[in-house]
């Protein structure tokens, strides 16, 4: 693992355990409140998105739930900054011009060597006020009560999340539960909503997220 993934999966680490040096490292992580990290998250602007194709509705209420998927993209050895907003460009490309919608569908991306991207425009300020949310294009039936998370990768039998995705991932969740107020067993997979392999391995892993999202909002 890159030195830079190494340190700051190390910090995120501490900050889930809410230990002070959370705050050490600035721009990373640091403490928002007595039960979660905010972790670092780059915005649409950070990663340069295009714009949306049309409006981005803003439900004037809180989600129920998070709502975790794969990509199915390239399962890249590359951890870098750079490969995350590549990948975020892949993505809402791929949203936008094929599946022809408004602007990506997740609300929010976490690549292989952990860093995240807003995926949605508007997710990031939403999440930040935690009083509503953006109407995302994830999930058939879920879209107006669930945040959307997709992991960079395709996580098929046999397939293994590397560490830094998942403790960003962990990171995340808990940020967004307690921005949020869900409750920590309220985390899904996209197959529990219909017909499809997605999010792959990470479904069989979603006790010991909920488990692990509950430890780092109560440590």
């Amino acid at each position: 693992m890159h030195p830079e993934n190494a340190s700051r999966r190390r910090l995120l680490i501490a900050g889930a355990a809410g230990l002070a040096a959370a705050t050490a490292l600035p721009g990373l992580a640091h403490a928002r409140g007595s039960d979660a990290v905010e972790p670092d998250i780059d915005s649409t602007a950070d990663w340069v998105a295009r714009a949306p194709r049309g409006t981005i509705s803003l439900l004037p209420y809180r989600p129920s739930r998070i709502v975790v998927h794969h990509t199915v993209s390239t399962n890249s050895s590359d951890f870098s900054r750079a490969q995350a907003h590549a990948h975020a460009h892949w993505v809402q490309d791929l949203h936008l011009d094929k599946n022809r919608w408004v602007d990506t569908g997740y609300h929010f991306l976490v690549s292989r060597g952990g860093w995240i991207t807003e995926g949605r425009h508007g997710s990031l300020r939403a999440l930040t006020g935690g009083r509503n949310f953006v109407l995302g294009s994830h999930t058939s039936g879920q879209n107006d009560y669930a945040v959307g998370i997709a992991c960079e990768g395709a996580y098929h039998a046999g397939a293994v999340p590397p560490d830094a995705q998942w403790d960003v991932l962990v990171a995340l969740c808990a940020y967004t539960c307690a921005r949020y107020g869900i409750p920590s067993t309220q985390l899904y997979g996209h197959k529990d909503y219909g017909a499809t392999l997605c999010p792959g391995v990470y479904h069989d892993l979603l006790p010991r997220l909920r488990e692990e999202v509950a430890a780092a909002r109560g440590a």
